[in-house]
Parts: structure tokens; sequence; C-alpha cells
């Protein structure tokens, strides 16, 4: 992978503020690479290596959470993020708007 872009997603990333969310695609889009919203969540997942980002508020672009994770939820609980279900979040609104 390369640093310099895990760098400019993980940048993109640190900008949405407590309390919001953004989607993979999003995330994507704002660094000009909008078919690549895979390579942020592969990024996203792998994040710890490259320092301490707020990943958890990256969400798919339904609003599901990622599986497997249970703690992203308590995370963006605790920002009072609202939830449409158990496993989504409700993107209508809490979605970032840079």
């Amino acid at each position: 992978m390369d640093e310099s872009l895990a760098y400019e997603i993980l940048s993109a990333v640190e900008e949405i503020p407590p309390g919001c969310v953004a989607t993979y695609g999003q995330i994507a889009r704002l660094i000009g690479r909008e078919r690549n919203a895979r390579l942020v969540g592969r990024v996203c997942r792998y994040s710890q290596f490259f320092g301490s980002y707020p990943c958890h508020r990256v969400v798919d672009h339904s609003g599901r959470l990622v599986p497997g994770w249970p703690e992203q939820r308590d995370l963006l609980l605790g920002e009072g993020v609202p939830f449409r279900d158990a496993s989504h979040v409700d993107l209508s609104r809490c979605r970032w708007q840079p």
C-alpha cells in the first residue's frame, strides 16, 4: 500500500468532526479517487499502523457499521451519533458535510 495515499485518506478521515460520519465513497470522492471506496475501507482497517485516526466515523453507503467491530457502535453513541437500528447510523441526520 502506498503510504502517501494512506495518509491522504487518513487526513480526510481526520477532518470528520465528532458526532458526524462519512461514507467510504464520500472519503474517496474527497481525495479525487471516486472509484476507490474499498481502498478507503482497507486503509481504515489498518489505520493503527499510521497513527490515531477516527476511523470509527466511517461507514458504508447505507450507514452500516463494520461487521465484527462492536466498539464502533459504542464510540459513535458516545459522540451522540443517531442510529436507525442496531447496525445502521441515521445518515440523514449525521452525515458530514465538508
